[in-house]
């Protein structure tokens, strides 16, 4: 093959969708340029991992720090000292019982962990999902995933044991959010009076904002009432913190706006400022129950990269202010947003916590527009603003910018937002 033919996208598997055909060769803060240097604004921060900006120079730094140093140690052979100063700077951030870490490469990883450790820890088979839930892409993974069915289509039948209860989605269901957590709560209840006994269930894991159900907050009275729920049965709460933790939401971790504990969280996408990395977290309680050589991995926990780039992100959150940087600018975007929402009647909600902010595309009865969604992105595109879709029927358009990003931004986002608005209803 020519060295031409070689370089064509068409070498690439068709499995992949794609937002863009863009081949950006730099990226610095929220933009990323390519070869021919036109500038685009990447609020899409690779689906939630860039909370940091492309190429944060303190992460770029320990990359290449670490990289004279040590590439990769094997957990199960050595130790990485990186490793171990990742788990001592999450025990710093982590709430004071969760003091355990397990390290592995992508979100769908972590999530097979961290079911992995809650069967063995209470020793029962069942866990309990959410409609409109994103929790990876492998066998197990793909079972708890519920937000859209080409993420499983043609794989059934799945892994058995996962049951789903219906997430506290009030716009979708047209009530107030009193009337649909109630709902919710009841309809819980009768799934553990129905299909999987307190006694077999190990967990219910929740994302605190569904990602691919449509950018949807879990509000914080459902959230307690999961904890006294597992409270009551002895049944673990998992809070799937890897598109909402990392300061996106305003907070470092989501599930602190509602200040519910977790028994085990679990982390990836913007703890490594965009090198493979994931976490789990519990306490020495829990961990302790997992019996050594029943789960681990070639790779997890080993890349002393990943481990220097995931401490300078943290570092970087904590130093720079980011967390309130997502706060205000989060605010920013939608107050802008809601205010547009009131002179383009095809914006049926605006929601969502810090940056992590959804626009839901309906028509005039209320039902999901998918059509007009895709064309606005098209056109937000073409004006160089890069937006990703999200939920069940596509109709969700999703505001993740960089948490450094800066007011004048935010500005000329709306902007671009406003002009492919008023191109796509003309």
């Amino acid at each position: 093959m020519t060295p031409e033919s070689l370089s064509s996208t068409t070498l690439l598997s068709p499995v992949w969708t794609h937002l863009t055909t863009i081949q950006p060769i730099r990226g610095a803060g929220i933009y990323l340029y390519d070869a021919a240097g036109n500038q685009y604004m990447d609020f899409t921060s690779g689906i939630g991992v860039i909370n940091t900006g492309h190429c944060h120079p303190k992460v770029v730094e320990a990359i290449q720090d670490q990289a004279k140093h040590l590439l990769f140690g094997q957990m199960n052979c050595v130790i990485p000292p990186t490793s171990v100063r990742l788990a001592e700077k999450l025990n710093e951030v982590t709430p004071a019982h969760i003091n355990r870490f397990f390290f592995a490469n992508s979100g769908a990883e972590a999530t097979e962990a961290c079911v992995k450790l809650a069967k063995a820890a209470t020793g029962r088979q069942n866990v309990i999902v959410f409609q409109g839930s994103f929790h990876g892409r492998t066998h197990l993974a793909m079972a708890m995933t519920t937000s859209k069915t080409v993420y499983r289509h043609k794989y059934q039948p799945l892994p058995s044991g996962i049951f789903v209860a219906p997430f506290p989605y009030a716009h979708y269901y047209g009530w107030d959010e009193k009337t649909t957590v109630e709902f919710c709560k009841k309809q819980l209840d009768l799934l553990l009076h129905s299909q999987t006994a307190p006694d077999e269930t190990a967990a219910i894991i929740i994302e605190p904002v569904l990602g691919e159900g449509g950018y949807v907050p879990a509000p914080a009275s459902f959230l307690h009432h999961l904890r006294a729920v597992c409270d009551q049965h002895g049944i673990l709460l998992i809070i799937d913190e890897v598109q909402s933790g990392f300061g996106r939401t305003g907070k470092l971790f989501c599930f602190e706006h509602a200040e519910v504990k977790p028994d085990i969280i679990v982390m990836a996408k913007g703890l490594g400022s965009g090198l493979p990395i994931s976490a789990i977290a519990s306490s020495e309680s829990i961990m302790d129950k997992w019996t050594p050589g029943t789960h681990g991995g070639t790779y997890g926990g080993g890349s002393a990269i990943a481990g220097a780039a995931a401490c300078a992100t943290i570092d970087v959150i904590k130093e720079e202010g980011l967390i309130q940087n997502a706060l205000e600018r989060g605010k920013q975007l939608i107050d802008g947003l809601k205010t547009l929402q009131e002179r383009f009647k095809i914006i049926g909600d605006v929601r969502g916590l810090g940056l992590m902010i959804a626009t839901e595309i309906n028509n005039e009865d209320g039902t999901p527009n998918s059509d007009i969604t895709s064309k606005i992105i098209k056109a937000c595109i073409d004006k160089n603003l890069l937006l990703l879709s999200c939920g069940s029927y596509k109709n969700v358009i999703r505001w993740i910018p960089p948490l450094i990003v800066r007011e004048e931004e935010i500005k000329t986002s709306l902007s671009i937002f406003e002009s492919a608005l008023i191109e796509v209803i003309s």
